[in-house]
């Protein structure tokens, strides 16, 4: 009780070990956006194999947790030492430590990431419930962003838990109240639904997946229907200029599919965290919040 206490009066300590749990998770977010990818093409070439009636193949257990993480060119197993977020990265140069091929500078970025956000959230929120709600929200738009920059997928198995947990936390109205959340949920889904289905209309090409309906749908659920403007307007705004300097910047195609789940999710975690400041600058409250 008198550590809960102390570090509700301090929040410098609170940030600095939300700091080191963020550059923690951080790695293990690593973990997820490598391996859940090929977690779910395994189990479709399974659910494909069985529907053809082919026996299936004897594969090694794949998952979150089993195989300990290697270098995937020499195959050496990557030591609790080499696992230290950042600092590992620094100490080996940036280096495989068994056959000296560089390590993509994805894993420490993740990883910083990860630990700015969460030292972020927890001196904006200070210590409670709805810091810690927050820090999963923030987790999950991180692995998805980067999943959905890989692989163009956002997965089920992250946006429908994710979902379930925005209305579980509104039940207590943390952010917002439980029908708010609920009618996020149905316009964050129906919103891009209709906007998918005008542009194949008008174009007869997919301009988005199902992944971004659910995604919208969750952060729907977490922030209500009122702020789902704001995060429309600040993904598509951001989504736009990246894609136009993309074109101009490196001769990119305008038929190369851009993903919009991390401006999706960005938008999210700014608005969930600032949203409610940003409603209350006369200009830009006007602009993203009409209807407070």
């Amino acid at each position: 009780m008198a550590t809960l206490q102390f570090l509700q009066t301090t929040p410098y300590l609170f940030t600095a070990l939300c700091l080191i749990l963020g550059l923690m998770v951080g790695s293990f977010l690593n973990l997820v956006v490598y391996r859940l990818p090929k977690m779910m093409e395994r189990e479709w070439r399974q659910q494909c194999a069985e529907l053809k009636g082919e026996p299936l193949a004897a594969a090694p257990r794949f998952n979150l947790i089993i195989p300990r993480s290697t270098c995937p060119h020499c195959g050496k197993l990557i030591t609790a030492l080499e696992n230290i977020p950042v600092i590992s990265y620094l100490f080996l140069k940036g280096k495989c430590s068994g056959c000296g091929t560089r390590i993509a500078k994805r894993y420490p970025l993740v990883e910083a990431l990860s630990g700015v956000v969460t030292a972020v959230i927890a001196w904006q929120f200070g210590y409670g419930v709805a810091a810690l709600a927050v820090m999963v929200f923030a987790w999950c738009m991180i692995a998805l962003a980067f999943i959905d920059i890989d692989t163009q997928l956002l997965p089920d198995s992250i946006t429908l838990p994710l979902l379930w947990c925005g209305l579980l936390v509104n039940l207590g109205a943390l952010f917002n109240d439980l029908r708010s959340a609920v009618i996020g949920a149905i316009a964050g889904y129906l919103a891009l639904w209709c906007v998918y289905w005008l542009f194949k209309w008008a174009t007869g090409k997919e301009g988005m997946g199902y992944g971004d309906f659910k995604l919208l749908a969750a952060i729907g659920a977490w922030l209500g229907w009122q702020m789902l403007l704001p995060v429309i307007l600040i993904s598509s705004l951001v989504g736009a200029s990246v894609g136009i300097v993309l074109i101009f910047v490196k001769d990119q195609s305008r038929n190369i599919p851009i993903p919009f789940g991390p401006y999706l999710a960005a938008a999210g975690l700014i608005v969930l965290v600032w949203g409610h400041q940003l409603c209350h600058v006369d200009y830009i409250g006007t602009l993203l919040c009409p209807l407070r």
